[in-house]
């Protein structure tokens, strides 16, 4: 069989290109290899940006989602794509996986982004043993412990704002004399009495034998270093495209994100990126839903002119 399009991916942007296909009647299949929809969003406590939902949590989004694009008649199927060709000069976008392949005339790219590591010592001899990328996943083990979150930014100051409800302390560890997060954010946190900055320092390395039990931090303006003790840390540092499977097909930024606009049009015809993977000035869950939609607005009009 030869679809109308393949979507790579189910978070916010691949379950909005679903729904809109299944809308435009169009015969379409949603290949995702977590055995859970939703991306990133399912990991996170509360969504407060989301217009008209304000503090749903990120998990029952995500559910939303799926089962909007379920009710529709969209086709999944859970497997992991190891590989993309192009065949018939380019006109049949070909998706390799360990079982079987997968052919359509159109390819929607949106498998998102992972958890940046920031590669000190410790970091992954113990993962799982106290480090967690994912406040909400793991937090509820640190309850009444001291913990850390490394990072700046709205994932960052979100995850603190969850442990804290929680955990006796939580130190923030941020590399600049300023956090990058919302200010609307920003705010909520620093109300918090059991929450302690820790300004212009970066983690060097996390100790502990079976758990981690302390960590080496080094302020980066006058080289001081220190020993903190904690029971746990949470990296929130950013992420990086799930783009490997595609870099020797596309043009990728310096990055690593697909070179592609709001229409999601990248520089080989029949092929769309969306979401947190194709450059673009803001990733949240409201721009990569819109990315899905304009991505199958773009297929529409690419299957027009076959």
């Amino acid at each position: 069989m030869i679809y109308d399009v393949i979507i790579l991916g189910s978070g916010p942007a691949g379950l909005a290109a679903a729904i809109y296909a299944q809308r435009a009647r169009l015969s379409a299949v949603v290949l995702e290899k977590e055995y859970m929809s939703g991306g990133q969003v399912v990991n996170t406590y509360e969504v407060d940006n989301y217009p008209g939902l304000p503090g749903i949590g990120g998990f029952e989004l995500g559910m939303k989602y799926r089962e909007h694009a379920e009710k529709l008649g969209a086709q999944f199927i859970n497997i992991e794509a190891r590989h993309i060709g192009l065949e018939d000069e380019g006109r049949v976008k070909v998706v390799y996986t360990d079982k079987e392949e997968y052919r359509a005339r159109t390819l929607i790219l949106a498998m998102g982004a992972s958890h940046r590591k920031l590669g000190v010592p410790g970091e992954r001899e113990l993962a799982g043993m106290g480090v967690s990328y994912c406040a909400t996943c793991d937090g509820a083990f640190f309850k009444g412990r001291t913990v850390t979150v490394v990072g700046g930014g709205d994932v960052a100051v979100e995850d603190a704002l969850f442990l804290a409800r929680g955990c006796a302390k939580v130190y923030v560890i941020h590399r600049r004399d300023e956090l990058r997060a919302a200010a609307s954010l920003q705010e909520r946190l620093k109300k918090c009495e059991n929450v302690e900055f820790i300004w212009d320092t970066e983690l060097t390395e996390i100790t502990g034998e079976d758990h981690v039990d302390c960590l080496k931090i080094r302020n980066r303006k006058d080289g001081t270093e220190r020993v903190l003790d904690v029971d746990g840390v949470f990296i929130a540092v950013g992420t990086i495209p799930n783009t490997g499977i595609i870099t020797k097909l596309l043009q990728l930024d310096e990055y690593g994100y697909i070179r592609a606009g709001e229409d999601g049009k990248t520089e080989i015809p029949g092929i769309f990126a969306a979401g947190d993977i194709r450059t673009k000035q803001l990733r949240q869950i409201v721009t990569a839903v819109s990315d899905g939609a304009n991505a199958i607005t773009s297929v529409q009009e690419y299957l027009n002119t076959l």
